[in-house]
């Protein structure tokens, strides 16, 4: 007991709804999680000395491994996939053979993305990336607004679930389970929602054409020039090389996450030098981003296992696994319970504060139910990206706003336009959950 008499579940649950409450009034979440974590372990111990020192200790053990080398590796190919205008030749591609087709230009966005994020690990950055590219053809098509940015924000979201992925990243670090299996795990549910979006197109062009438009006479007068299967190849060819050196090494064991992010770095790298997209200006801006971006998910990672300990000091994960099986939840309700609650969130949280508030207090009841923390982490992947297309935060949707700067296209068209794409998402985590043998399958 604390000089408060107050117990150190109380205190948990206190600091609990204190962070929730920071995070809410704008403050970082970081240093929510570190100014929480420091107060519970003062009032839990009694001393602030004894919490610094704790939290000190805390702080390094977090960090101080040479796996988190993963990080800047992948965000660092993520920014020069970017530099090099891969999305910009994946969508070309896949222009050329479906843009003649009612729905098509929206499927060759759902192809394009999927290769994309095969190379990159931010749904920020595809949501940006396509807005340039396939918007405006969309748009030159017929397509109407709405559908246009919704498939631009639907599959944005493969980013973070076809790896590499830093919410996987993030996951892996969190639930001590290997990165490379999370990446690996996330291929075929990847691959399964890019399927879902395109037979979605189909039927949304077939039974709603009024939602999709598309002008058939645009398309039969097209003059674009049609390219060649020599540049087609010239276009594909870095981007599947890229792609097979990274998940291939991976998958067949001859390299680790890091080594991973390693040899895609260079190969990104040499990429966009023989493009000559790169130069020195333009290397610096990469450089500097992708070390903000590291120190910001350092600085998350941080928080969170000091959070992690905290709670672990004042009995909560273990109040709820006692409150859950004084229920008699069996596994089945708590997961559909989990899978509300983190959808809720996202209609108010980024996915990263999700997965530092919510997994350390779930992941000791997962484990309790002998789930499997590989395909719980996808599971929890997907859900917390439909927050992204989901109002009022929907930060996908913010982003494909911002970039168009178009004022005849309304936050409110593109939610819309969005709606689909996240339905088809909740059923896709249907499946995942019902059959977890497609998240393993090549684990």
């Amino acid at each position: 007991m604390t000089g408060l008499d107050l117990s150190g579940l109380e205190i948990g649950f206190l600091t609990l709804a204190g962070m929730m409450l920071l995070i809410w009034l704008g403050l970082h979440v970081a240093v929510a999680l570190g100014l929480t974590s420091f107060i519970g372990v003062w009032l839990i111990k009694g001393s602030p000395m004894v919490a610094a020192s704790m939290l000190g200790a805390g702080t390094y053990d977090s960090i101080a491994s040479h796996i988190f080398g993963v990080v800047p590796l992948f965000v660092l190919m993520g920014f020069l996939v970017s530099i090099a205008d891969i999305g910009k030749d994946a969508f070309e591609v896949a222009n050329q053979g479906l843009r003649r087709l009612r729905g098509g230009l929206g499927i060759a966005t759902v192809a394009a993305n999927a290769v994309f994020a095969a190379i990159t690990g931010i749904s920020i950055a595809s949501a940006a990336v396509f807005t340039r590219v396939a918007v405006p053809e969309m748009l030159r098509y017929g397509y109407t607004p709405g559908f246009a940015t919704g498939v631009v924000a639907g599959s944005s979201v493969l980013g973070m679930l076809i790896p590499p992925s830093l919410l996987m990243i993030l996951y892996g670090f969190l639930a001590e389970v290997s990165v490379g299996s999370m990446f690996m795990a996330g291929v075929v549910p990847g691959l399964l929602l890019a399927v879902a979006y395109a037979v979605g197109i189909m039927l949304m062009a077939r039974f709603t054409p009024g939602f999709v438009g598309g002008n058939k006479a645009a398309a039969a007068n097209d003059d674009t020039p049609r390219m060649s299967g020599a540049e087609m190849a010239a276009k594909l060819l870095p981007i599947a090389g890229l792609i097979a050196t990274v998940l291939g090494g991976l998958y067949a064991g001859f390299f680790t996450a890091t080594d991973a992010g390693a040899v895609g770095a260079t190969g990104a790298l040499l990429i966009a030098l023989a493009k000559r997209k790169l130069n020195g200006p333009k290397l610096w801006q990469v450089l500097v981003e992708t070390g903000h971006v590291t120190v910001a998910v350092s600085f998350l990672i941080i928080g969170a296992s000091l959070y992690t300990r905290m709670l672990a000091l004042s009995g909560v994960p273990q109040f709820l696994v006692e409150q859950i099986s004084a229920a008699g939840l069996g596994p089945l309700a708590f997961l559909a319970v989990y899978i509300l609650l983190v959808i809720l969130l996202g209609c108010f949280i980024d996915s990263s504060s999700i997965l530092l508030i919510v997994l350390p207090l779930m992941l000791p009841i997962a484990s309790g139910f002998d789930m499997n923390l590989i395909w719980f982490g996808i599971v929890t992947i997907v859900a917390v990206e439909i927050g992204l297309l989901t109002p009022p935060f929907g930060l996908s949707v913010f982003v494909i706003k911002s970039t168009l700067n178009d004022p005849r296209i309304t936050l409110r068209d593109i939610f819309i336009g969005a709606l689909p794409f996240a339905g088809i998402m909740l059923i896709t985590l249907i499946l995942l959950a019902a059959f977890p043998k497609l998240t393993l399958l090549l684990v």
